[in-house]
């Protein structure tokens, strides 16, 4: 009896594939839904117009296209708005077979592997989350040239060898910007600069003095007032952004009322948002995910909008998020061995918060940072970090899912129960030793 070859079956019958640059797509249709199945298109908004009316003539419903860049972005949103379902894959998924290499080939091969459903779609928020999504982005980006130009008044404080930032934890405190703020202004004496540190500043003003004697050169007087120019210059810019920051989220949901309330005193001054952010994460995801150890409000404002609020949609199981976020270990098995249990290299936006929470938490005296101080102890501080992250997640989404509020006892009840199993395995494991004991003593003699 001669077995047949099995074949692949055809799931997108009417699928195209786009290989996507800066400067033009290569677009690829089946042979049966046009004569001229590879066509090229320029990028300029016209050629993007041009290439959707094509798709729609061809009858195609759905398509699939690399993440090139940002050059795909204004094509997915064009693709959306007209009702053709565009499916974003990883570049990795898609890598041709080998042979020779040409933009007609990428696009064929595209629409051939996505006509049988072999592409997985990446995930993409909706259109308003993506607007904060950007402008938080955008908001990440300003907050490091402020810190740039932070650097940049140290640097020239100590070509005039001013240790001010020695005596001070932050420069870019009350305290030491305000005493920059004179220096530019005119002030050379140490005794009249040392008294404008606040008095909740702890370190003896006499030292504070000696650290402001230094060798004045008007060169770095001006490169230090083109720094604090710049560092209050990106101060205005961060604030305007978390204006309209706020003005979007009100515009998303509707049902939230504006609050006049100041932001928290006790938020980071260094990325602190500039609006209450804490009563409309409440009103937004219906639990209080603050709550949780290591989870700030702005740290819950960056999740919001990476993934919205719709994540049970989106991501079915806890497993799909966490390997999503790229917080489990890429688990290689061949012949019934782990050939490999690395973390991949690769970014998640929404990954790297949940990590810098876990990191935030190392001094923590709460159950969540003796468990980061265990597994940094136990199988050192990468690990630790990326365990602290992935247990943060999984509350995360269980809260946001199914709208439970954190409990710290019942994590100190597993905590404890936990300690309790290893305490009754290491009395077991004496007892063995115990008895063993003759028996060696035996041996030795």
């Amino acid at each position: 009896m001669v077995k047949t070859k099995k074949t692949f079956e055809i799931i997108n019958a009417f699928s195209a594939g786009i290989d996507i640059s800066s400067t033009e797509h290569f677009v690829c249709v089946p042979d049966y839904c046009s004569e001229d199945p590879v066509r090229k298109f320029g990028a300029f908004t016209e050629d993007l117009h041009k290439m959707i009316a094509w798709l729609k003539e061809c009858k195609i419903t759905t398509v699939a296209m690399e993440s090139t860049g940002i050059y795909w972005l204004q094509l997915y949103l064009l693709l959306e708005e007209s009702g053709i379902d565009a499916c974003l894959v990883n570049a990795q998924h898609v890598k041709n077979v080998t042979g020779r290499k040409s933009d007609v080939q990428d696009c064929q091969w595209i629409q051939q592997l996505h006509s049988f459903g072999l592409l997985a779609n990446s995930y993409q928020p909706k259109n308003e989350i993506r607007v904060l999504r950007n402008l938080m982005r955008s908001r990440g980006s300003l907050v490091e040239k402020r810190s740039s130009a932070v650097i940049e008044q140290q640097s020239a404080l100590d070509y005039m060898n001013i240790k001010l930032h020695n005596v001070l934890s932050d420069l870019d405190g009350l305290s030491g910007q305000t005493i920059v703020k004179t220096i530019i202004k005119g002030e050379r004496n140490p005794v009249v600069l040392s008294q404008l540190a606040h008095p909740r500043v702890k370190t003896d003003r006499k030292i504070i003095q000696k650290s402001l004697e230094g060798t004045w050169r008007d060169e770095q007087i001006f490169l230090l007032k083109q720094a604090y120019e710049s560092y209050c210059f990106f101060n205005d810019q961060i604030a305007a952004l978390d204006k309209e920051f706020e003005k979007q989220v009100l515009l998303i949901n509707k049902q939230i009322v504006q609050h006049d309330e100041k932001p928290s005193k006790t938020r980071s001054k260094k990325s602190g948002l500039n609006f209450k952010a804490d009563q409309y994460l409440q009103m937004i995801y219906g639990v209080d995910i603050t709550r949780v150890e290591g989870i700030n409000e702005h740290s819950a404002m960056q999740l919001y909008s990476e993934l919205g609020v719709d994540i049970k949609n989106k991501f079915p199981t806890i497993k799909r998020f966490i390997s999503w976020l790229n917080l489990a270990p890429n688990v290689k098995i061949s012949g019934g061995h782990v050939l490999s249990s690395k973390m991949r290299k690769r970014k998640n936006r929404a990954g790297q918060v949940f990590r810098r929470c876990a990191y935030g938490i190392l001094n923590s005296k709460g159950h969540l940072g003796n468990y980061v101080r265990y597994k940094k102890a136990k199988k050192g501080a990468g690990t630790a970090i990326v365990a602290t992250a992935q247990k943060i997640a999984r509350m995360f989404y269980k809260m946001v899912t199914e709208k439970v509020e954190y409990d710290n006892h019942l994590l100190a009840e597993r905590i404890e129960q936990n300690w309790i199993k290893k305490i009754e395995k290491t009395e077991k494991y004496l007892e063995k030793l115990k008895l063993q004991i003759p028996d060696i003593i035996c041996i030795t003699n």
